[in-house]
């Protein structure tokens, strides 16, 4: 059942200078992993998602078919990935008035809907501020925060991401056992290491 007031911000503005392309674009399980991304958003129990994109912007909206997506293209992702949480953010909290967000990142390619889900039921059971995933002694994201949260993830400047927030935050804080959290894709040696993992070389042979 979609919960009206959860909303997802997809992180999708990269630059991918360590990958050399990018990385929204690479194939994985037959669709690439902004596609992926976008499946596992829309998928979940959230009523509402965002798509940022920023480098590449134009060619990604030329390889892929955004027409029914709500995305916006942030002008300044060279400046952080905070940029790109505000818009998103400021975005869904004044369409639709949303309590909570998801933020998740396109480049988490075991972070589907199941886990998406996992962390806003936690948040309904529980009732805590922040949920969040746990892996190799951190947290991060994925992760979902409360509307009270929003005003200091609007702050956040340049570099500085959710984590922290979720780390000024421990007593109203969640973890959720998610080791494949840590699985992102930044380069070539991280997408072969990808395929090999789910035994999928030819998408890398074709892409």
């Amino acid at each position: 059942m979609k919960k009206e007031k959860i909303g997802i911000v997809l992180l999708a503005a990269g630059e991918s200078a360590r990958l050399g392309r990018p990385k929204q674009l690479l194939v994985y399980k037959g669709k690439t992993l902004l596609e992926n991304a976008i499946e596992n958003a829309k998928t979940s129990h959230a009523a509402h998602f965002v798509v940022i994109l920023g480098a590449n912007a134009a060619l990604i909206q030329e390889k892929l078919d955004m027409g029914q997506i709500q995305f916006l293209v942030n002008p300044d992702w060279k400046t952080g990935m905070s940029a790109s949480m505000r818009l998103g953010l400021s975005f869904l909290k004044e369409k639709y008035q949303v309590d909570a967000v998801l933020i998740i990142l396109a480049d988490q390619p075991f972070a589907d809907s199941a886990l998406l889900n996992e962390l806003i039921d936690q948040y309904y059971k529980t009732k805590k501020g922040i949920i969040a995933a746990s892996y190799k002694n951190t947290l991060g994201v994925p992760a979902l925060f409360d509307k009270k949260y929003f005003p200091e993830l609007l702050l956040l400047s340049e570099k500085e991401g959710a984590k922290k927030i979720i780390f000024a935050h421990r007593e109203d804080t969640v973890p959720i056992d998610f080791p494949l959290a840590s699985v992102d894709i930044d380069t070539e040696e991280d997408y072969k290491e990808l395929l090999k993992l789910m035994g999928d070389q030819d998408s890398f042979l074709n892409s």
